[in-house]
């Protein structure tokens, strides 16, 4: 029976892999994102003559907001893979990002619902730059679904906060952790 259980353990533990290629498909799909990027930037530089103030500022927004997309999908990429199926390797990498020195689970929640505020808030400039073609009822939704996102993501941070200050105690007072 201890056999059977060990060989259960293994598969189970083994199982995080299945991940990789969500993984591997966000890749892919943040290659496109930047394709997309790079085509919006270039319709910008050819209409830039032809534009106004107004839309040339929705289309950097716009790029702007392709960028926090993306950023989103690097942290979702490099932290859950290493959050949740293998440690990255990086420690002396010269470029390894600061904020995988301690990712968990819970930062990682933490930093991508801000990241989520950060666009929801790009989306809502530029429906104000764009006011005029906006009808009252869409903007009161972006902002009520703004503010949801905005309060979610601090309380989130402040439980994440309680965490780590609860599980620091339990380490200074020598009892251990569970």
């Amino acid at each position: 029976m201890k056999n059977f259980e060990s060989f259960l353990e293994k598969i189970i533990f083994s199982s995080r892999w299945v991940q990789a290629p969500i993984y591997l498909g966000l890749i892919i799909g943040a290659m496109l994102y930047t394709y997309k990027f790079a085509v919006e930037l270039f319709h910008l530089c050819v209409t830039v003559g032809a534009s106004t103030e107004e839309i040339l500022m929705l289309g950097i927004l716009t790029l702007v907001d392709i960028s926090m997309v993306l950023n989103l999908l690097v942290m979702v990429i490099i932290g859950g893979y290493a959050t949740f199926v293998s440690r990255l390797n990086l420690e002396h990498h010269e470029d390894r990002p600061d904020w995988l020195r301690k990712v968990d689970a819970g930062t990682l929640k933490v930093k991508l619902a801000g990241a989520l505020v950060g666009i929801s808030a790009i989306h809502l400039l530029k429906s104000f730059i764009n006011i005029e073609n906006k009808n009252f009822e869409h903007i009161k939704w972006q902002i009520v679904i703004h503010v949801v996102f905005l309060f979610s993501t601090l309380m989130l941070a402040y439980t994440e906060k309680i965490l780590h200050a609860s599980h620091s105690q339990i380490g200074h007072h020598g009892k251990s952790e569970s």
